[in-house]
């Protein structure tokens, strides 16, 4: 980026502060309807997503992956190698230049859009002015036409758990390890605290995860937290759930938190302490009352309608700013919303089924309606759930354990959910959202034709063993609930 220095201004059509998967798809997008962009990113282009989320934590599993398949796949399938060692520095050296070469990609598809980027932070200093600080310290005030805040979330904390980057540590910093303690307490049995908690036990790292409420990955279908649970205790992670934290001591040989659950209070050690207990929309200092921008009070979110728009007409939020499900796919979508808004298209944000992924082993996949949800929306809902046991490819690929599992409507046989546990299940829920988008039923989806053998296969055996016409299942061995 190029260092702006000293205390100008200059105009544009558009501002769009923020560089993660939000803003950075609206900047792209605006280029090419063809308005003049100006985009302020303080830090890395990508946002948390590429920088400290998505893609660096992923590059990671797989790593991990490959060290603990050899050593305990490895055998089985023929696949022999000594002395297996895993090198946390080698490791880390590979997953930054994977994120440098993306980060490099999003800075050459703004530029080919022709959009301005400028390092700093932006403050509103009025409904259609901002004030950029650059790296240097120097001051730019920018006006505009219209505005996209794309400032995405930080991570939450809880008082007396606060993080020091050493011994307890957050997201960011796990995914800079320089060293792998010997013990890992996880605060937190969402998404990154079961991915990450995951990725270190497969390292050798003695986890222990500790989730307030009733389930890992709170909000998620329940069998898919169930799975999960199963698979993190064989692979000797423990699971506290329904169990609160309520005091921390950090001593010299790393803490003490002292957590409080069904049997009472006790105190867990561990070497460090991994603190994931959410995120916060990033909506703070940035000047929304001088822009005339209300957000949420309590929560921080920004207030957007069908165009994300704001209560301000020209000034539009997306991504993790706007609105849950902080998901980067969504902001995607959103910023491209936003951007064609802003050029008069007649475009709005509308969708009946947001898929989610969580990539642990097995990796679990979701979208649309659960069975209670769907009960609760006035359906008459059924399941049915395949086990990938009955999957050639399963077997073929060592990855047997999981399930594919249907929701839909008794009387119509409209296909309200789908809900996978197993490989892959994350490359192929995105047939299950687009068939769910354009109103397919369950027959529709079992007249599909699937490529053999590959994975998706589990959605049209779910679909046949739910019409009651299962193929690679025994009828007398699987009823049409799955069980």
């Amino acid at each position: 980026m190029e260092i702006v220095a000293g205390t100008y201004a200059r105009t544009t059509e558009v501002l769009v502060i923020g560089g993660g998967p939000g803003g950075y798809t609206a900047g792209i997008r605006l280029g090419q309807l063809g308005k003049k962009v100006t985009l302020v990113e303080k830090k890395d282009l990508g946002g948390e997503c590429l920088n400290r989320g998505c893609i660096p934590s992923k590059a990671l599993i797989h790593a991990s992956l490959l060290y603990h398949a050899l050593r305990t796949e490895g055998a089985e399938v023929g696949v022999g190698a000594k002395d297996v060692s895993f090198d946390l520095s080698a490791t880390m050296r590979w997953k930054e230049g994977v994120v440098a070469k993306e980060r490099q990609g999003v800075a050459t598809l703004l530029k080919s859009a022709g959009a301005t980027v400028l390092p700093g932070e932006a403050r509103f200093t009025g409904p259609r002015s901002a004030d950029l600080t650059a790296p240097d310290g120097g001051h730019e005030r920018v006006d505009f036409e219209s505005a996209v805040i794309a400032t995405g979330a930080v991570h939450s904390t809880i008082p007396g758990f606060e993080t020091d980057g050493s011994t307890v540590v957050n997201a960011w910093d796990l995914l800079s390890l320089t060293t792998l303690p010997r013990s890992m307490l996880v605060l937190g049995g969402g998404v990154s605290g079961c991915e990450l908690g995951e990725f270190l036990a497969r390292l050798g790292v003695e986890v222990t995860i500790v989730e307030l409420l009733a389930q890992l990955l709170p909000g998620m279908e329940a069998d898919l937290s169930r799975e999960l649970t199963g698979t993190l205790e064989r692979l000797g992670v423990k699971v506290r759930v329904a169990t609160k934290a309520v005091g921390l001591a950090r001593t010299k040989d790393g803490v003490v938190m002292t957590v409080e659950g069904s049997s009472g209070r006790e105190e867990l050690r561990a070497e460090r302490l991994f603190v994931t207990v959410g995120k916060r929309p990033a909506s703070r200092d940035l000047g929304l009352e001088e822009a005339g921008v209300t957000a949420d009070p309590k929560t921080g979110f920004i207030g957007v309608d069908a165009q994300m728009r704001t209560n301000v007409p020209h000034i539009f939020a997306v991504g993790d700013v706007a609105r849950p499900p902080m998901l980067a796919h969504k902001a995607y979508r959103e910023g491209i919303v936003a951007a064609e808004a802003i050029a008069g298209m007649p475009t709005r944000y509308a969708f009946e089924a947001m898929p989610s992924v969580v990539f642990t082993v097995p990796e679990l996949a979701s979208v649309g309606l659960t069975k209670a949800e769907a009960e609760a929306r006035g359906y008459r809902p059924r399941e049915a759930r395949f086990p990938y046991a009955a999957l050639g490819r399963a077997h073929a690929s060592h990855a047997t354990g999981g399930w594919a599992k249907l929701v839909a409507d008794e009387s119509t046989g409209l296909l309200l959910g789908v809900h996978v546990a197993g490989e892959h299940s994350g490359d192929f829920i995105a047939e299950a959202a687009h068939a769910i988008e354009m109103g397919s039923t369950v027959r529709d989806l079992a007249l599909t034709i699937h490529p053999h053998p590959t994975f998706s296969e589990s959605l049209q055996e779910a679909a046949l063993l739910w019409l009651g016409e299962p193929l690679h299942v025994a009828r007398r061995r699987v009823d049409a609930g799955g069980r």
